[in-house]
């Protein structure tokens, strides 16, 4: 198995085209087609997570954060990106970041969190536009289940907890073949109607390319007619945050006391209790705040993120109770989930957890 065949799987788990603009998923280092000799999952790539790999025999490290996120103009060693990136290009590792393409799916950061924390009913805090498309093609009737079928087979017609979701009408189609054309009903030089079928389906947008090849190899005629539509319509299984109920109300304070123990937090930053049972919680991994307006929106009574500023924790204005647990320790159960889903899909290949704690921030 080469390392192409790895960042296939993790590409289909979180699409690359979810990430967000500023950000630097994807590979990173290193040559898809070498052979994979066994895999290591991180939080963060650092020297001692590209030593590690090394003794482990890995030659791909999987990592959450991007070693390098902004571009570098020389690499002489001057900073723990340069050595670490050196490192692994010296000893031919692949670095593959899976960042906020995986906070932006629902079985991903952010969906492991609340797992953790025993959240029922979740669904994306901010779902996002723009990442949808409208397939539409013109079928003979006879063909209809043919094509259909080719094209949720390659993954189009998924709207939230239903598949193979579309829309039919039949119509006439006209058309006159040419010379040199080899029409599949009709004879050259004369017009032909043929009763057919307007189909259309909905797709996100990056499995484009695939559904319209799968749908032109099962259609029957020669020169297909379709059309591509961008919608404006929200992805309700792409976005950021999330959002969910306790099985029961719970008193702040021992919520706030059972984050503590799930996540090993040493301590918790929050604003003033608000002294009233919790029940729906909206929480975003790493660096959230930007999404507080929405958790109040949704009506929370707790929204969980890391990185809050001073500042910040005054937009809560007394509406929710606004909690840091850490950047480190929100996302360190990603490792976790990175490591069920791979080992799932490869049960005999060499998948690990580092054993280094890349957190850089302690407590005393």
């Amino acid at each position: 198995m080469d390392i192409r065949t790895v960042i296939d799987f993790l590409d289909k788990i979180a699409p690359p085209a979810l990430q967000e603009s500023y950000d630097n998923a994807g590979l990173i280092t290193g040559d898809i087609t070498t052979a994979c000799s066994g895999v290591l999952l991180a939080l963060d790539v650092t020297e001692a997570v590209i030593e590690e790999a090394l003794q482990q025999n890995c030659n791909l490290v999987v990592a959450h954060h991007p070693i390098i996120f902004k571009g570098l103009k020389r690499l002489v060693g001057k900073s723990y990106v340069e050595r670490t990136v050196i490192k692994a290009i010296k000893h031919d590792i692949a670095i593959y970041a899976i960042h906020t393409n995986l906070d932006n799916v629902p079985d991903g950061v952010n969906g492991k969190i609340a797992e953790r924390l025993g959240l029922q009913d979740c669904k994306i805090l901010t779902p996002k536009a723009g990442l949808l498309k409208k397939l539409v093609v013109f079928v003979p009737v006879s063909h209809k289940e043919q094509v259909m079928q080719a094209i949720f087979s390659a993954g189009a017609g998924q709207i939230g907890r239903y598949s193979e979701c579309s829309f039919t009408a039949e119509g006439m189609g006209s058309f006159k073949a040419g010379a040199g054309a080899q029409p599949f009903v009709g004879k050259q030089g004369e017009r032909h109607y043929e009763k057919e079928l307007r189909l259309e389906v909905v797709l996100p947008h990056w499995l484009a390319a695939q559904v319209i090849l799968a749908m032109i190899a099962a259609h029957p005629y020669e020169e297909v007619a379709y059309d591509i539509y961008s919608l404006d319509n929200l992805h309700k299984d792409a976005g950021s945050g999330m959002v969910g109920n306790l099985s029961h109300a719970m008193d702040e304070k021992d919520l706030l006391q059972q984050m503590k123990d799930l996540f090993g937090c040493t301590v918790l930053k929050h604003t003033a209790l608000l002294n009233k049972p919790v029940k729906r919680v909206a929480l975003c991994g790493g660096a959230g705040i930007f999404l507080l307006p929405m958790a109040m929106a949704a009506g929370a009574d707790i929204y969980i993120t890391s990185d809050v500023k001073y500042h910040e924790f005054f937009d809560a204005e007394g509406r929710i109770l606004l909690t840091d647990i850490g950047h480190w320790e929100s996302e360190q159960f990603t490792v976790d989930l990175l490591f069920d889903r791979l080992r799932e899909n490869f049960p005999k290949f060499a998948v690990l957890k580092t054993g280094v704690v890349t957190n850089p921030v302690q407590y005393f």
